[in-house]
């Protein structure tokens, strides 16, 4: 079979759009279900719901292969929404659908303040609530932008963690991150986690060069009992903060 093309611009495919956006208010509404904040991630699901039903004449989940058996096709997870494993497992225990667009209130308002978070960090157009601070804090990868906030928000009281940096102690004396608070190097992991007595239930952020032996090192905390591990992802290159020497 050659490649179906569909014309996004046509009479026929904007009907079933609007069609398909009415289908899925209403699963929206019978479920107590709401539409994921991040918009694009809605109209595309809702974009493959309307192509799938002009093709084969059902609302087929567009993140499922569909099949043709005996001439008849069909979903390779009979996925047609709103599908089983969606109503039953997957937004009960994660809050959405597998595709994204159908979510608990609970997991849309969390969501919405994680993007009004990001944007914040990302493009500095604001400080931190102390709501978002504690957010962030919890994340287990963090960027160099992301840190640089945190030390900004520890500096104002709304956070506590302690950075860690795993490198050697020549590394550390060419350049560290300013607000690092202990030398924990992998040569001597051990006995300098020893020496550092950091405590297993407060925040603790991780980084070393470029994130390799700092996600080691994560790794091998939560191993031992610490809960609360954070990791800078790309190391200290990534970090655009200020740097001490």
């Amino acid at each position: 079979m050659s490649i179906i093309k569909i014309d996004m611009n046509s009479p026929e495919f904007q009907a079933e759009m609007e069609k398909t956006i009415k289908f899925t208010d209403k699963v929206n509404q019978q479920f107590g279900w709401v539409y994921n904040p991040q918009a694009e991630v809605n109209e595309g699901v809702q974009m493959g719901l309307a192509r799938n039903k002009m093709m084969y004449g059902k609302r087929f989940c567009p993140c499922f292969m569909v099949e043709v058996v005996d001439d008849k096709p069909r979903s390779v997870e009979d996925r047609i929404c709103p599908c089983k494993p969606a109503i039953e497992k997957e937004i009960p225990e994660d809050g959405l659908c597998h595709c994204g667009i159908y979510c608990t209130p609970e997991y849309a308002a969390k969501k919405a303040a994680e993007m009004g978070m990001e944007e914040a960090v990302h493009t500095h157009s604001r400080g931190l609530t102390k709501a978002e601070a504690q957010t962030l804090l919890e994340q287990r990868e963090l960027d160099g932008d992301e840190v640089t906030s945190l030390i900004e928000a520890r500096e104002l009281g709304m956070v506590d963690f302690k950075l860690v940096d795993v490198r050697e102690h020549m590394e550390w004396q060419m350049g560290h991150i300013k607000g690092a608070d202990k030398l924990v190097p992998t040569s001597s992991f051990f006995a300098a986690l020893e020496d550092a007595k950091l405590n297993k239930d407060e925040n603790i952020i991780l980084y070393c060069h470029v994130g390799s032996r700092s996600a080691h090192c994560a790794r091998i905390l939560n191993d031992m009992g610490y809960k609360k591990i954070g990791n800078l992802t790309y190391g200290i290159v990534s970090y655009g903060g200020e740097i001490e020497r």
